[in-house]
């Protein structure tokens, strides 16, 4: 079990970049899958991208050619880089592994 905390969150005007930060308090090594959720005022949680301790990415269609998940196994981090981001990209972000770990979430506002 890790503890995950998530950063790089902000207001961003649309046709913006971001890139999200996961750093988690242990090893990352071990951990099969990590991955990004996000959940949107009324909406549910929904899967962004995973990406597996091999390098193999899955993503939501809705992102897919926009966003890129990678991971950093020796720094324990995990990163998601939002590219030509829309106000449909606004949500709380949620890293989570694939032990059950989930992160407090940071705040993703795509406005002009």
């Amino acid at each position: 079990q890790v503890q995950l905390v998530e950063s790089g969150g902000g207001l961003v005007q649309p046709g913006g970049s971001l890139r999200l930060s996961c750093a988690a308090s242990g090893s990352i090594l071990s951990i099969y899958v990590m991955g990004w959720y996000r959940q949107a005022p009324g909406k549910q949680r929904e899967m962004v991208a995973h990406i597996t301790s091999t390098g193999m990415t899955n993503y939501a269609d809705s992102v897919k050619g926009r966003f890129t998940i990678s991971r950093d196994n020796a720094k324990n981090t995990v990163y998601l880089q939002m590219n030509s981001l829309s106000p449909e990209d606004t949500a709380v972000y949620y890293c989570t592994s694939g032990s059950g770990d989930w992160g407090q979430g940071t705040q993703v506002t795509v406005s002009s």
